[in-house]
């Protein structure tokens, strides 16, 4: 009975690699995107970073601050920290008066950053219910999700409404931004996941309002008919000067008042919503709205370039192109040709060797212990040792 326990309860190789490398890719996209040698707090209030908060520098109870990634490694090495993924517009705390000690990286710091946003989440606290993560007390598996306009994170149970599918390719404002925020409620009837359904016939308004362009214009060109004084000339003058002004204010309309002048269902005010990856794109941004996003403090929404997705999208492409600077490579350009081949071949052999090795316990079902790792590579060593004798005889 126990060996059956064990066998369900063991995880197959071909997970573990999965696993490992789903986490490493998650990793390299929010770190890539940062400076892992340099303080970022020269570059001001960086668009987006990753963070830390440290609970040995400034423990709960005291005032929170937050540290850049590569503070979080040369000034807080063996602290205990609190990882906070990403946080936009943010100036490094690190060495200021919030700290007892200097920053080693960039020790000429101001005293404060006074455009700084602070939440619970500097003190290793999330969401609604202001615990942990992970909580040890909490023993209900549940996926958090962050708010774009607060960067809280929250339980998927506390969100008020259900999380949708591919939740990682999605937005999410929370109920109390969404309530701070009520313009937002305008669009989530129709750009909303999952009210996509009346989205068809906005574009439809959209279509009409082009072809009503098109008439208006047709009908403030001059008449091909043969103007017989200067009467009829000013006439078409005033036709085409109305018509032009008719279209620019079309051209200038608020998105926000069509919607709202759409009638037909509107969604329930309450609880969490999840936006598609294009819904910010739909936001009006005529200059009323505009004011009304800076007045509110979320302005970055019409920029595409602040959300997350574009930021581990830059660190992605920033590790790939780390990558093609190999230190293999480089090494293998101080070496001649035939030695450069050698270990080309030598390594190719070796990788082919390990893959085969790796994937009979796979097939099997078995666990790789560090005894079939050595093992593997004792046998390496011995067959380098017996084509070395070959050659020498």
């Amino acid at each position: 009975m126990a060996a059956n326990e064990e066998e369900e309860t063991t995880v197959s190789l071909v997970d573990v690699l999965e696993e490992d490398e789903e986490l490493e890719n998650e990793a390299s996209a929010v770190l890539a995107g940062s400076d892992s040698d340099l303080c970022s707090f020269p570059q001001g209030y960086v668009k987006r970073q990753a963070l830390y908060a440290c609970n040995t520098c400034t423990p709960k109870g005291g005032e929170a601050a937050g540290v850049c990634l590569a503070c979080s490694y040369k000034c807080h090495e063996g602290h205990d920290l609190f990882e906070l993924y990403t946080k936009r517009n943010f100036r490094c705390d690190c060495g200021n008066s919030k700290f007892k000690q200097q920053c080693k990286l960039y020790p000429d710091k101001e005293q404060l950053n006074s455009e700084n946003k602070y939440s619970h989440n500097f003190f290793g606290l999330y969401c609604t219910c202001n615990r942990p993560y992970p909580d040890p007390d909490d023993q209900v598996e549940d996926e958090m999700v962050q708010c774009i306009l607060c960067e809280d994170w929250l339980h998927g149970r506390h969100l008020g409404c259900e999380t949708p599918d591919s939740v990682e390719l999605q937005e999410m404002v929370c109920g109390s931004c969404m309530n701070k925020n009520p313009f937002l409620w305008t669009y989530a009837a129709t750009v909303a996941t999952p009210g996509g359904r009346l989205e068809g016939e906005e574009e439809q308004k959209e279509e009409q309002k082009e072809v009503k362009s098109e008439e208006l214009k047709k009908e403030g060109e001059p008449s091909t008919s043969r103007v017989t004084g200067g009467d009829e000339e000013e006439k078409t003058e005033l036709k085409v000067e109305r018509c032009k002004r008719r279209c620019e204010e079309l051209e200038e309309a608020c998105r926000m008042k069509e919607l709202e002048g759409l009638g037909g269902p509107r969604r329930v005010q309450r609880g969490a919503v999840f936006w598609p990856a294009t819904w910010r794109t739909k936001l009006c941004s005529c200059v009323s709205c505009q004011s009304c996003y800076v007045a509110s403090g979320v302005s970055f929404l019409l920029d595409e370039c602040d959300t997350v997705l574009a930021y581990e999208t830059k660190g992605q492409r920033s590790e790939e192109a780390q990558r093609g600077h190999d230190p293999l490579m480089s090494a293998l350009d101080n070496l001649n040709r035939v030695q450069q081949l050698e270990i080309i071949h030598g390594y190719n052999d070796m990788k082919t060797e390990l893959k085969d090795f790796l994937q009979s316990f796979a097939a099997e079902g078995k666990v790789v212990t560090p005894d079939d790792i050595r093992r593997f590579f004792e046998q390496q060593q011995s067959r380098k040792r017996r084509r070395a004798d070959g050659q020498m005889f």
